[in-house]
Order: C-alpha cells, then structure tokens, then sequence
C-alpha cells in the first residue's frame, strides 16, 4: 500500500508540472494574439488620429460645419471622440508592448531553467531525456 502512494504521489507531481507547462505554453500562444492586437493598435489609431486632424486642419470642413448645422456639429463631436480613443488606444499598445516583451524575456528565461534542470536530474538519475 505505501508503494502504491508513492507511485501516485510521482505521478501527481508529474501531472501538475505537465499541466503548469502546458498552462505557460497556452500563456505564450495568447501571448502572440496579444502581440498582434498592440501592434495593429499601433498602426490603426495613429492613422485614425491623422485621418481626424486632416478633417479637422482642412479649410472647407468649416464650411461644411456652418452650413449643415447638426451634421456638423454630429461630425465634429465624432472626429473628437475618434481622436481621443486614439490616443488611448496608442498608449495601450505601447504599454502592452512593453509588458509582452518583457514576458517574453522571462519566458525565455524560464525555459532555459527548466531545461538545465532537467539536465541535471536526468545525469544524476542516469534518466534519458525525452
């Protein structure tokens, strides 16, 4: 029986390790999703903001606003509220950015770690490696 509960013991502990590894690979997969939603982030709001302040720069938009009273008054709030999401969306992206890479570095990290240990149990058990 004490036999037994060591065995269950080991293979409990491999299954939890095998299931923290597979969690962290998971992470690092939306961690690519999440890459490519700051980086189009980064690209989509400058262009919206530029887009928005040509709009807004150009000489006959203030036509258009004094002569269409509620469409322009309607395009004008618009034109603001797109600028000001820009922005956000920009520092967003930037910060997540930031954030990703230095995941990415700490994941790297972690590999790396849990590869020289592997290493060493294995050359100090005479275990294979898979």
């Amino acid at each position: 029986m004490d036999l037994m509960d060591d065995k269950e013991k080991q293979f409990s502990r491999i299954d939890v390790l095998g299931l923290l590894d597979n969690f962290i690979e998971r992470i690092f997969e939306i961690r690519r999703i999440l890459l490519s939603v700051s980086v189009s982030a980064l690209i989509l709001a400058p262009l919206a903001t530029g887009l928005s302040i040509f709009l807004l720069t150009h000489p006959k938009f203030y036509s258009v606003l004094q002569s269409e009273h509620e469409f322009g008054t309607i395009l004008g709030v618009l034109l603001g509220v797109i600028i000001s999401i820009s922005v956000v969306w920009i520092a967003t992206g930037v910060k997540q950015y930031i954030t990703l890479k230095s995941w990415d570095q700490k994941y790297k990290e972690y590999l790396k770690q849990k590869d020289e240990i592997d290493k060493k149990i294995a050359s100090k058990f005479g275990l294979e490696e898979d």
